[in-house]
C-alpha cells in the first residue's frame, strides 16, 4: 500500500545508458546528495556501449550507490517521499534495470515510484543551479542521442521546435572521433584533439543552414569528415585540423539554429542542457550569441551535464508535486517522444 507522504525527499535513479546515477533531492534543502558510476572503462575496449554490460553493471552498482547517497545525505529510509526513475529514451535492458529497483524499492517503502523522461531531467537540470532559469525559455537539448530545440513554458509544457533527422550532434563527434582513431568517450577526446587544430585549413559544411527551420542533419557532416580524412590523414597534426574543422561546424550550426529560434520565439532566455552542453568551444559561440542578442544562457554544473541521478530526482520531485500518476507497473519506452509527456 503507497503512504503518499508529502512529497518532500525524492530518491532520484538515472540508468538510461552506460553510466549509473543516485541522488536525493529535498524541498526545502536542494540537492542532498549524489553519486555516479562511470562504465567507460567497461566499454572502451569495444569502441562503444555494449548494451547487455551496461544492464549487468546498473544492476551491481545501483544498490550500493543508493546506500552510499542515503549515508552521504545524513538521513533515514523512512524520510523519503517518493522515487524516481528514467523510464526512457534509452536502452531498453538499462531501463529496466532502473524501473525494477525503483518500483520495488516504492513497493517495500510504501512510496510512489514515477517514471521520468531523460530529456526532461535533462531540460530540468540548470533548475538545481543558483539562480535557476526562470519559465518561459528555450531549449537546446544535445546529447549523444538527441539533438532538440524546445520552446518551454513550463514542467510538461514543451513545443519542439527542431530535432535531429538522422545522427545527433553528440552521435557525429562520437563516430567522427572514432573515424579518427581516437579513444572511447569519442566526443570529449575530439575537443581536446580540436584545441591543436589550425582552424583555417579546412572548412567544413553547416548542414541544414542553407534552408529555413530548426531542424538538424548531422550525418552529413560527419561523412565529410571521413572524406577528407581518407584523402588527407597522415599526421597527429592532420588529425587535429579534422577534429577542428568538424567542431567548428558542429559548434556553428548549433549557434546558427539557436540564433534562429530566439528570433522565432522572441525568448530572451536560452537552456544548454545535455553532454555536448560541456564542450568549451560551443560555450564560448554561445556567450557570443548571448551578447549578440541579449539574451541570459544557463547551463546545468559540468558534472550535471552527463547523464545524472540529480536531475532525475529534481524531475521527479516537480512531477511528484504535481500528483503525477504512479502504481505498481512496469514500463519503459526505448523511444519517447518529448512532446508527448503529460502536462
Amino acid at each position: 500500500m503507497l503512504l503518499y507522504k508529502p512529497i518532500m525527499r525524492i530518491l532520484g535513479i538515472e540508468t538510461s545508458c552506460d553510466d549509473t546515477g543516485v541522488a536525493l533531492y529535498d524541498a526545502a534543502q536542494g540537492l542532498l546528495s549524489h553519486a555516479l558510476y562511470s562504465q567507460t572503462t567497461t566499454h572502451a575496449v569495444y569502441g562503444g556501449v555494449v548494451p547487455e554490460l551496461a544492464s549487468r553493471d546498473h544492476s551491481q552498482k545501483l544498490l550500493p550507490l543508493i546506500e552510499k547517497v542515503i549515508e552521504d545525505a545524513h538521513i533515514s529510509i523512512e524520510s523519503i517521499t517518493g522515487i524516481a526513475y528514467t523510464a526512457g529514451p534509452g536502452l531498453i535492458g538499462a531501463l529496466m534495470v532502473g524501473a525494477c529497483f525503483a518500483k520495488t524499492l516504492g513497493y517495500a517503502w510504501g512510496i510512489p515510484a514515477i517514471a521520468i523522461h531523460h530529456m526532461e531531467g535533462h531540460l530540468l537540470a540548470p533548475m538545481l543551479e543558483d539562480p535557476p532559469p526562470k519559465f518561459p525559455f528555450l531549449a537546446l537539448l544535445i546529447s549523444g542521442g538527441h539533438t532538440l530545440l524546445v520552446e518551454v513554458e513550463g514542467v510538461g509544457h514543451y513545443k519542439i521546435l527542431g530535432e535531429s533527422l538522422d545522427d545527433a550532434v553528440g552521435e557525429a563527434f562520437d563516430k567522427t572521433a572514432k573515424i579518427l582513431g581516437l579513444s572511447y568517450p569519442g566526443g570529449p577526446a575530439l575537443a581536446a584533439l580540436a584545441k591543436l587544430g589550425n582552424p583555417k585549413r579546412f572548412y567544413f559544411p553547416r548542414p541544414m543552414t542553407d534552408r529555413s527551420g530548426l531542424d538538424f542533419s548531422f550525418s552529413g557532416l560527419k561523412t565529410y569528415s571521413m572524406n577528407t580524412i581518407n584523402e588527407t590523414l597522415k599526421t597527429l597534426a592532420d588529425k587535429a585540423d579534422v577534429a577542428c574543422a568538424f567542431q567548428e561546424a558542429a559548434v556553428d550550426t548549433l549557434f546558427i539554429k539557436c540564433q534562429r529560434a530566439i528570433k522565432a520565439t522572441k525568448l530572451n532566455l536560452l537552456v544548454v542542457a545535455g553532454g555536448v552542453g560541456a564542450n568549451q568551444r560551443l560555450r564560448e559561440k554561445l556567450k557570443e550569441l548571448s551578447t549578440l542578442m541579449n539574451i541570459s544562457i544557463y547551463y546545468p554544473r559540468i558534472e550535471f551535464c552527463t547523464d545524472n541521478g540529480a536531475m532525475i530526482a529534481y524531475a521527479g520531485y516537480r512531477r511528484l508535486k504535481m500528483e503525477a500518476n504512479s502504481d505498481l507497473s512496469i514500463s519503459v519506452k526505448p523511444r519517447w517522444p518529448m512532446d508527448t509527456l503529460e502536462k
